[in-house]
């Protein structure tokens, strides 16, 4: 009875490893279609999305080194390089919100209109549709198998849903109506994520400090 139980909680946390994979490799999907698209309409909101996609599969691939266990490495050795880690993807957080907040001051001051990008648009709508059933998918195993982290992760998804939301609100202004503000003041949003994530990086040294 007991070897069935670990058979199924071994079963369990290897779906939470192929959750933790395709996480990883959608964010990095996302974050090149987005650079892509935001520097082909000039649009910093765009792009700015795109880093935090990046940043977010970093940390993601962060969690499934540690998720996986190597052997060979004392749970102190394991936990030391994950706070170097840490710490370098929150550094590079603050130093992405520099850019973007230079780039969005500087599209307001000086009236830059990006393109309309319908891309960008349809970028935004898959991650509102993919972003709300990861969530529901990793809270709902986390909570089953006891994993703290995976829950946090959850709700680190969670976060991207809200920020999916606020480019899809900018992107739509621009496009339908013509509102150029619009992509600059949801880059200044963008920015507040990036420093974000990036304090509770160092402050905790650890992801998803939720």
């Amino acid at each position: 009875m007991a070897e069935i139980k670990l058979k199924a909680v071994d079963a369990l946390k290897k779906k939470a490893l192929r959750l933790s994979y395709f996480t990883v490799g959608y964010n990095v999907l996302e974050g090149a279609i987005s650079v892509f698209a935001g520097l082909l309409a000039g649009s910093i909101a765009l792009v700015g999305f795109g880093l935090d996609s990046f940043m977010e599969s970093l940390s993601g691939g962060v969690m499934i080194w540690r998720f996986r266990r190597h052997a060979g490495v004392s749970p102190e050795e394991e936990e030391r390089a994950e706070k170097k880690a840490v710490r370098l993807i929150g550094y590079a957080f603050f130093i992405f919100g520099a850019y973007v907040l230079y780039e969005s001051l500087e599209s307001l001051y000086l009236k830059e209109a990006p393109e309309p990008s319908l891309l960008g648009i349809i970028v935004a709508l898959v991650s509102l549709i993919t972003m709300p059933v990861l969530f529901v998918m990793k809270y709902r195993l986390g909570k089953k198998i006891g994993s703290r982290s995976l829950v946090a992760d959850s709700k680190q998804t969670l976060t991207c849903i809200l920020l999916s939301l606020s480019l899809l609100v900018g992107l739509g202004l621009n496009y339908l109506f013509g509102l150029w503000w619009a992509d600059p003041a949801v880059g200044l949003i963008v920015v507040g994520f990036l420093f974000k994530e990036g304090r509770q990086a160092l402050k905790e040294e650890k992801l998803c400090a939720c």
